[in-house]
């Protein structure tokens, strides 16, 4: 082989490999990647997300991979530093999401029900009728950085003339919702404060005795969960995301599997300015 046709040939194998490399660099770069504050158990999160990842992945024309995360600061970094595309955060993480990203979170689209969002406090003890009756009592919130879970919670205890860390006996955080239920159930302690979302799952599952645990305060309404974005995403990908979710329908089968397991009526489009006044509620409970 002459010298010419040696050199042409490694030429076109580097132009080769070259290719190939940018292929794969390319395939890798079209896997959209989702991630969800870690509310629930891992399993329950898992089994809510596969329905919707399939049609995401059928919206969007490209692969689609469920990221779990260990704990709620994970998923606000995993979006913040554009380690995932997609986030379901709760009000608070998601103002959390915003401060630590200077302004740069978009929240897309959230369900019907998160604009007029509830927690519940629970209990099996008798002797609590209200949330005056918390005093020197142990007390179970969610995860520290929960919206329905633990600020809005917090709040409204504050509001009530309660200071949790000082008036109860104790505070706890279960770290999830179905842990806050299992913690009262089990008499580890005597009330607890989740997502009204999740307890009414529980009834429905019958995964929880209501004649032993029962609900005593249902707090006043608030805009919860949402999607959310990072606002260098561009404006057409935000788009075709928002009207993935907008499209999910209950009058097909996948549609109604999907809203079913978001416990969710229909999604509809949300704002960033809907989550002032859980970024109001945080600095007040000082919690931002």
């Amino acid at each position: 082989m002459s010298v010419v046709n040696r050199r042409h040939l490694n030429q076109t194998l580097v132009a080769a490999v070259l290719a190939f490399a940018g292929l794969s660099a390319q395939a890798q770069a079209q896997v959209f990647r989702v991630t969800a504050i870690p509310d629930e158990s891992p399993t329950e999160l898992a089994r809510k997300a596969a329905p919707l990842m399939r049609y995401l992945e059928a919206q969007l024309g490209v692969k689609v991979e469920f990221t779990p995360v260990t704990d709620y600061a994970a998923a606000v970094e995993a979006l913040v530093n554009k380690k995932v595309d997609l986030a379901w955060f709760g009000g608070f993480t998601f103002v959390q999401a915003n401060a630590r990203s200077g302004g740069k979170m978009l929240p897309l689209v959230q369900r019907e029900e998160d604009s007029k969002f509830r927690s519940v406090f629970i209990t099996s003890d008798p002797a609590i009728k209200s949330l005056a009756d918390l005093k020197g009592k142990d007390v179970s919130f969610g995860s520290q950085s929960s919206t329905s879970g633990h600020l809005m919670p917090r709040s409204f205890v504050l509001q009530a003339g309660l200071n949790p860390d000082k008036d109860f006996r104790r505070v706890a955080y279960s770290g999830a919702h179905d842990a806050t239920i299992a913690a009262v159930a089990a008499g580890k302690v005597q009330a607890g404060a989740l997502n009204i979302s999740v307890w009414e799952k529980f009834v429905a599952d019958k995964k929880v005795d209501t004649e032993r645990v029962r609900v005593f305060y249902t707090t006043p309404s608030y805009y919860d969960y949402n999607w959310t974005v990072h606002a260098d995403m561009p404006a057409a990908q935000r788009e075709k995301i928002t009207k993935a979710f907008l499209s999910l329908s209950r009058d097909d089968a996948a549609g109604k599997e999907i809203l079913d397991l978001q416990r969710a009526t229909r999604f509809i489009p949300t704002q960033p300015d809907n989550y002032k006044g859980i970024e109001a509620a945080a600095h007040s409970a000082g919690l931002l």
